[in-house]
């Protein structure tokens, strides 16, 4: 769709073009990156709505949808869920050992990921995946590594953003936004 890829460089969309794979770090990507608690020690975290809504499209066009994070949080647990994201690890420290056993056991290469970070914890992945994707509230040295840097913040719509791109890179965000809204239309 050309509104969307106007947006971006010969070279963003070549990689986009070839992205099967979709793997989000969590905080300061789909959340903002703050954590609050309660008293109780209970965990608030806020997702945006539009990371949310185009999992269907993704799922539509046949793209893959997973996290890795840090962090041991139920409610990015429950949130995943509900995402109905096809994986998600959590509490884990070193992610390029995760990345490379989930790009095995999916069977996919480097060039077919796409993995979205923000801190020093995800350079790793950023430095051998084929389109590595930065919020734009990243530090610049983590941003070095990015082939995209997003007008969207952590927990402002990075994964919106950096999906709406992969499915018009791959010519497909027309076919699964009219899937999507002749489903839900069938849904009402």
């Amino acid at each position: 769709m050309d509104i969307i890829l106007k947006e971006y460089t010969k070279e963003q969309i070549e990689l986009a073009k070839k992205v099967n794979v979709i793997i989000c770090d969590v905080d300061g990507v789909l959340t903002a990156g703050g954590i609050i608690y309660d008293n109780s020690g209970n965990e608030f975290k806020m997702f945006n709505v539009k990371d949310g809504q185009i999992m269907k499209m993704l799922r539509s066009s046949g793209l893959k949808v997973g996290a890795i994070t840090g962090r041991t949080s139920e409610v990015v647990r429950f949130r995943m869920k509900e995402m109905e994201m096809d994986f998600h690890y959590h509490g884990i420290k070193d992610k390029r050992k995760q990345y490379e056993a989930i790009k095995e056991e999916l069977g996919f290469k480097d060039e077919e990921i796409a993995f979205l970070g923000d801190d020093i914890i995800d350079i790793p992945i950023l430095e051998c995946c084929g389109f590595p994707v930065c919020p734009g509230d990243a530090k610049p040295y983590v941003q070095h590594y990015a082939k995209l840097v997003t007008q969207a913040k952590g927990g402002g719509g990075v994964l919106r953003e950096a999906a709406d791109l992969i499915l018009a890179a791959r010519g497909e965000f027309e076919q699964a936004l009219h899937q999507y809204l002749g489903n839900n239309q069938k849904n009402s």
